[in-house]
């Protein structure tokens, strides 16, 4: 079962401080809101009175492309981090970057953007290179094949092809569990599901939720799920700790006002 995270509110936690980040940007469409005042005043951004977010894209339900939003993207991660930015005065910017560069800290640290938001799991190592907001989603691995397939578990991936995401905890997860399956690595969602299509792997192993899209979409089914107890946060470069914090209190303050779980149920909602 998808569970939702529950963030503890505290009153440091609505305190900005100020930090440093990149200073330049790629080009991306923007959303319009109001310019940097209030809580926002303070930050330090690559473009001043705008947080520029860069996720790999796709990876439905949390990020997509959607030429008709005036972001440019649509998804559960968008519009988390719309709903941040407008609270806390910016307009938004949205870059689509490759997930390798953001899980390692790269793409921060060449002030490509503010804040990554891409389905990204908080890891100890990530947290090495990079800063966490508050874990604001739980999520699980899970197995995806084709219809009518023979694997029933991951235990059947012996001899098999088992696509994953280069970067990502499904990889991790299939290099530790996947007894003599060979693993595939794709630098995006899009490629390995392709891949499935094609009949290049056997099976995918990745996050829950996305697998779940590919399900819905017809001809695939999810074959078993894993509880990782994995949680995703909101990434900053390492030391922005004034982001950070923004985000957090924002964060919480969703939580207690129902603005989350009105986004959540938007994607996630089972009734």
């Amino acid at each position: 079962m998808i569970k939702r995270t529950l963030l503890g509110v505290t009153a440091a936690a609505a305190t900005l401080m100020l930090a440093a980040c990149g200073s330049s940007s790629n080009t991306a469409t923007d959303t319009s809101s109001t310019t940097a005042s209030g809580p926002a005043a303070n930050l330090s951004l690559v473009s001043s009175g705008t947080l520029t977010v860069c996720s790999d894209v796709p990876y439905a339900p949390f990020e997509d492309f959607d030429k008709s939003a005036p972001s440019g993207f649509k998804g559960f991660d968008v519009d988390i981090v719309s709903k941040i930015a407008g609270d806390l005065g910016l307009k938004l910017k949205y870059l689509d970057e490759d997930f390798d560069g953001l899980q390692s800290g790269l793409t921060l640290n060449a002030g490509t953007c503010d804040l990554v938001a891409s389905a990204l799991t908080i890891t100890p190592d990530r947290a090495k290179h990079l800063d966490f907001s508050d874990g604001y989603y739980d999520s699980e691995q899970s197995l995806l094949v084709p219809n009518g397939s023979s694997i029933t578990s991951i235990a059947d991936l012996k001899g098999k092809k088992v696509g994953v995401q280069k970067g990502t905890t499904g990889k991790d997860y299939a290099t530790q569990h996947a007894s003599g399956a060979s693993i595939v690595d794709f630098p995006s969602d899009a490629e390995e599901f392709q891949a499935l299509k094609a009949g290049q792997v056997d099976a995918l192993l990745q996050d829950l939720p996305v697998n779940l899209a590919h399900q819905q979409a017809g001809g695939y089914k999810v074959v078993e799920t894993y509880n990782t107890g994995e949680k995703y946060g909101l990434a900053a470069k390492k030391g922005n700790t004034g982001l950070i914090t923004a985000v957090n209190a924002d964060l919480a303050k969703m939580h207690s006002d129902g603005s989350y779980d009105t986004i959540y149920n938007k994607y996630f909602s089972t009734k």
